[in-house]
């Protein structure tokens, strides 16, 4: 479903009785994000908010980034059904509505992810976030976004007279789902990279943003997920990330599916596919990022 679609969708749920409203949605930057071309709602990043349930809220939040390929946003099932899954384990999710080809192109997209992080650690009081338990998470090439945050990132600007510029933007933790990660190898996703890039990038900044280069000792720890059977963003990506992350020492998990067809999300219709929520879970549990699991009476 297309942004315009939703928004659609959005405004008739407000004027149906009985039906539940949309996700409180926060502006990133409310006096016009650095680079907008206007006003229209693919000009306006925001965050589409899912609190967790106050009874089950664990403090821990996570930065949602739906793929597209940068070309348009998977809100769906890498955004809506996503952040309910995160919900139901106590989890406050933050859908990321990020700016695309063909209005934008690098460094739009890193901007507004970074923001993003950035807002739900200056707002983290208002759902009751614990600062130093915020991930980011993303699907395709919003697994490339959330992969050039967890690479790219700063602790802050303390100067700024923008309170939310002085929060760091470095993830506490990453989930890569069948993530673009190269932009230079054989095995990338041409189209992700052309819309981030252009036709004809530097090389060097198509290097930097390849971010299986980018792995350092401080990257956060990242969970990843691909399938042998993906063959628009072969598992390739992923596991170029994980054995830099293992040269860097930062630890993590990868679980390479022999079944699943690109864009799987939580694999929920499949018996296989749909063990990497929970595998993911109990890697969160077991980070201390969500509370241990109680062992049975």
């Amino acid at each position: 479903m297309g942004l315009a679609a939703l928004q659609a969708q959005a405004q008739a749920q407000r004027m149906t009785p009985g039906v539940k409203p949309p996700p409180e949605r926060i502006v990133l930057w409310p006096q016009g994000a650095p680079g907008a071309k206007g006003n229209r709602p693919q000009d306006v990043p925001e965050l589409w908010v899912y609190p967790a349930p106050k009874e089950s809220n664990t403090g821990a939040a996570v930065v949602v980034c739906p793929g597209g390929g940068y070309g348009f946003l998977a809100v769906g099932h890498e955004g809506r059904d996503v952040a309910r899954w995160l919900n139901r384990h106590g989890v406050n999710a933050f859908v990321l509505k990020y700016r695309i080809a063909p209005d934008y192109r690098h460094p739009a997209p890193s901007d507004d992810a970074k923001r993003a992080v950035r807002t739900v650690r200056h707002l983290a009081r208002r759902w009751q976030v614990d600062t130093k338990r915020v991930g980011i998470l993303g699907f395709s090439a919003g697994g490339h976004l959330a992969s050039t945050v967890l690479t790219h990132f700063d602790t802050g600007e303390p100067d700024s007279p923008d309170p939310v510029q002085r929060q760091s933007c470095r993830p506490d933790f990453g989930v890569l789902v069948y993530p673009v990660i190269s932009l230079s190898q054989p095995f990338t996703h041409r189209g992700s990279r052309r819309n981030l890039l252009g036709n004809n990038p530097d090389a060097k900044l198509v290097r930097s943003l390849s971010n299986e280069t980018q792995v350092k000792p401080d990257t956060p720890p990242v969970f990843l997920v691909a399938s042998f059977a993906d063959k628009a963003v072969p598992a390739q990506n992923a596991i170029a990330f994980y054995q830099a992350m293992l040269r860097a020492g930062v630890p993590g998990e990868l679980h390479v599916f022999e079944p699943g067809r690109h864009g799987f999300g939580l694999g929920q219709k499949h018996p296989q596919l749909r063990l990497w929520p929970e595998l993911c879970i109990r890697w969160l549990r077991g980070r201390g990022v969500l509370p241990a699991e109680k062992p049975p009476e």
